[in-house]
């Protein structure tokens, strides 16, 4: 097991729905962190090209609005692989660095018009690992993405040790969280776009409960962050300026934060973590192992995909 990694979560604004800048954007912060010898970085939820904040904002009676802010959306998301993927890849690997970055993703297996909220696992020689889908939209952003299934819960094995994600409100759901610690996860990435400080308590009470670490990558977006083009943005209060200012932490699989929260700026966090310390804190409490009860509970995942 490797003992000291230096370990990244990027706190950035995209270029709002612009895919050719945002992956830009990504490939600097991937390289700028392989120059610091970071061995994981962890992206925001989304962050390819930007949170649809306007679920909230735009009712479905307007329909026509909609229909535009979604055409553009698709034609600014990923399909994996394609040529957005291979500029992460490319970077991944000259930087020699692992990524999880957050996308819309394109259903290419059917009609390329749907969009999943997909986090893509890179290592660090460049290789796509796999995706996870987020199993379930949150409220309104239901008219945004459809939902993943069982066969995306998976964990990787990267030279950072042994790497799995979970989107944002997913991870308040139990039975997912336990498909993840059993798998032997001992990073889980949690991109989000939940700023709040209950957002903070709950993934110190995962780390703890899981005994891992967790990297949280929250998107910072600023109103001045949107083009004037787009309507929308004349919905928020008057005199805003911050849509979403972060909170990005990393927390130990104690529970305590040992990176952030970073506030209201863009930024990459940094920490050092030892994977040793995983253990040390399954002593006393290892939800899947001496303190499981097969005898009681039985549990399996759906891993086929749907």
């Amino acid at each position: 097991m490797t003992k000291n990694i230096k370990v990244a979560a990027a706190q950035l604004s995209p270029v709002f729905l612009n895919k050719e800048k945002t992956v830009e954007k990504a490939c600097e912060a991937i390289l700028e962190a392989g120059e610091k010898n970071a061995r994981l970085i962890v992206f925001p939820e989304a962050f390819i090209s930007g949170y649809p904040d306007w679920v909230w904002l735009i009712p479905n009676s307007k329909g026509a609005d909609l229909n535009d802010l979604y055409l553009k959306l698709v034609e600014n998301a990923v399909s994996i692989p394609d040529d957005t993927t291979n500029k992460l890849c490319i970077a991944a690997k000259k930087a020699r660095i692992n990524v999880v970055i957050g996308v819309h993703e394109r259903n290419t297996e059917t009609s390329n018009a749907s969009l999943f909220n997909s986090l893509l696992f890179i290592n660090d020689k460049g290789m796509i690992l796999g995706k996870h889908r987020k199993l379930i939209p949150t409220g309104g952003e239901r008219l945004i993405w459809s939902q993943g299934d069982g066969s995306s819960l998976c964990a990787y094995d990267t030279s950072a040790g042994k790497i799995a994600g979970l989107i944002c409100w997913e991870n308040f759901m139990p039975l997912a969280r336990n498909a993840i610690y059993e798998l032997g996860t001992q990073i889980l990435a949690t991109p989000t776009w939940d700023k709040s400080p209950n957002w903070i308590q709950s993934i110190q009470h995962i780390a703890r409960e899981g005994g891992l670490f967790i990297i949280s990558a929250c998107m910072v977006l600023k109103i001045d962050d949107i083009p004037d083009e787009y309507e929308f943005k004349k919905l928020y209060p008057e005199g805003r300026e911050w849509i979403n200012v972060g909170n990005s932490s990393i927390i130990g699989p104690n529970g305590n934060i040992i990176a952030g929260p970073l506030e209201a700026e863009e930024g990459v966090l940094y920490a050092d973590i030892n994977l040793q310390q995983i253990i040390k804190a399954k002593r006393m409490f290892d939800v899947v192992g001496h303190y499981s009860r097969p005898d009681v509970f039985s549990f399996n995942v759906k891993n086929k995909p749907n």
